[in-house]
């Protein structure tokens, strides 16, 4: 900054960018016929300030920097995910479970009555893998059972629940999938839930009984395989691991995480 002098505060050493007329001094171009203000009028017009010819405020226009890479690229090619195949499946979740499993333990010859399965869908674990030309998938289903039933020689109702995991395993046949794919699973949906009371089941003492409920989760989601690719500028694709489908004689064991 300038120093100011002390006829005209806005007046600098270097000189002002506006005349005395503008700053108040002799007639005030801001107030004149042409002026943004009227004395008569509260009505603003056009500013010009300080002699200038432009009849509007400022216009700035801004522009965002470009943008530097932090190194150049040295290749054409991107490398994007092919898509193998989509497609709906289902999965089915169930287990035998005799009377002895719950708590209170349901007598048996006890006739049964409504069965409540409350399956917990967040807590689903579930492992996948791909082999080729299929997609193996194995996992476990919390859920709550609450048993409604009538002893024998009793005409009271009464109630057991079992907390419990219920298996499901699926194997999918997708031709073209490969080790070493990536599998994309949404989450699981119900579509259904059964229970059947009075199914065979062996008993501690290696009997068959009757003494037993079937519990079934039919549930339902889309299994979709995907596949890193380099693609050129061509369109020309090459696959990232050419010997991905490769086999060896002897299947290895897959040993899945326990849930």
């Amino acid at each position: 900054m300038g120093n100011f002098s002390k006829k005209n505060t806005m007046q600098s050493n270097w000189g002002s960018a506006c005349s005395d007329s503008d700053w108040g001094f002799g007639s005030d171009s801001r107030f004149g016929d042409d002026s943004r203000f009227d004395r008569h009028s509260k009505f603003k017009k056009p500013c010009k300030v300080c002699k200038s010819h432009d009849d509007s405020v400022c216009d700035c226009n801004f522009k965002a920097p470009a943008r530097q890479l932090a190194a150049p690229l040295n290749s054409d090619c991107v490398l994007v995910n092919s898509v193998v195949g989509s497609k709906a499946v289902q999965k089915v979740a169930e287990a035998t479970l005799p009377f002895t499993a719950f708590a209170p333990a349901i007598p048996a010859g006890s006739t049964i009555g409504p069965v409540s399965v409350v399956p917990n869908l967040a807590g689903i674990t579930r492992n996948t893998t791909i082999i080729r030309d299929k997609v193996v998938n194995i996992g476990l289903i919390p859920v709550v059972i609450t048993v409604t039933f009538t002893p024998p020689g009793s005409t009271t109702p009464a109630t057991a629940t079992l907390t419990t995991n219920l298996p499901f395993q699926e194997h999918t046949d997708f031709p073209g999938a490969c080790p070493e794919d990536t599998v994309i699973e949404p989450a699981l949906v119900v579509e259904g839930i059964f229970a059947q009371p009075g199914v065979p089941v062996i008993g501690t003492t290696g009997l068959v009984s009757t003494n037993a409920i079937l519990v079934k989760i039919v549930l339902r989601t889309t299994i979709t395989v995907i596949r890193p690719v380099i693609v050129d500028k061509h369109g020309g694709i090459c696959d990232v691991n050419e010997r991905r489908c490769e086999t060896t004689t002897t299947p290895t064991t897959n040993t899945l995480a326990a849930p």
